[in-house]
């Protein structure tokens, strides 16, 4: 049975990674639950407007607590750490998720790819080792599990331009900005220069699907039961990259999600397919 309060942060947080996962067999989707849970009271703290500081501070804190066999009361924090020993987590990877939560309490821009990817690998890809350590995968897989959670990540920096904005923050490269002619992503900025913001928009959607086909080369690895929710989230997050490109100023008007029919569509007909191919 899962946590009621687990299950609520869950729902709130994505609606695209909740109606996936609910389809994983459920000891699978029961640790899937606790994890998500966990990556996402951390990045409320940092999100919060004004954000909350100390909120992630004394997070951070339970964390470490709870990690030295301590019952925090944190019902999250203290089911993770459960998760964590149960499925051998690598401490390393909690540690570079949370340093990349307190960057963004320190740190707005971004250089060039080398400073992003240090931001990228705790955000992002540790999240894809945690999920291939869940599912009981070979270490083969882990390569490809870096690449998944990264290219979901950058997708969602593409789609969320205009709420990261408010938060004062730009996770893409600033010397792609500057190859495009933009100083900036304020909106106002972007109108003005259609053709660059265009190119830059393409520009990223294009590592996004780099690393995306790189992530794909690794499903084989995965079994067909885990296989399903995996694949329709890529699929959906591809489907709103392809919305994206059509009308890059989409980011600014709306946040470009799909329907829950559209996800439940997804699951349907690669529940077939892959069932044709298992």
């Amino acid at each position: 049975m899962i946590n009621s309060s687990i299950y609520s942060i869950f729902k709130r947080g994505s609606k695209t990674y909740f109606y996936s996962t609910i389809f994983f067999p459920k000891p699978v989707k029961n640790d899937v639950f606790i994890l998500y849970s966990f990556l996402r009271k951390a990045d409320d703290y940092v999100d919060d407007v004004p954000q909350d500081a100390p909120g992630f501070y004394a997070f951070k804190k339970r964390y470490q607590d709870a990690k030295e066999g301590i019952l925090t009361g944190d019902v999250v924090v203290d089911s993770f750490v459960e998760l964590a020993n149960r499925r051998n987590f690598n401490e390393e990877w909690v540690d570079a998720f949370l340093n990349s939560m307190e960057m963004d309490i320190t740190k707005s821009t971004y250089k060039d790819m080398d400073e992003l990817m240090t931001y990228l690998y705790g955000s992002s890809e540790v999240v894809g080792l945690f999920m291939a350590r869940v599912m009981g995968l070979s270490e083969e897989s882990y390569d490809a599990a870096r690449h998944l959670g990264r290219a979901m990540q950058y997708i969602n920096f593409i789609r969320d331009i205009s709420e990261d904005l408010e938060l004062g923050r730009i996770y893409f490269p600033q010397e792609d900005l500057k190859e495009f002619g933009l100083t900036s992503l304020d909106p106002a900025e972007a109108k003005l220069n259609p053709t660059g913001f265009k190119s830059f928009i393409n520009r990223q959607l294009d590592t996004y699907l780099e690393w995306q086909a790189q992530a794909e080369a690794g499903f084989k690895y995965i079994p067909y039961r885990y296989l399903i929710p995996v694949k329709t989230a890529s699929d959906l997050y591809k489907w709103t990259g392809n919305q994206i490109r059509k009308n890059p100023l989409v980011v600014y008007q709306r946040k470009v999600k799909p329907s829950l029919p559209k996800i439940v569509s997804r699951v349907f007909s690669n529940s077939v397919r892959l069932g044709l191919t298992d």
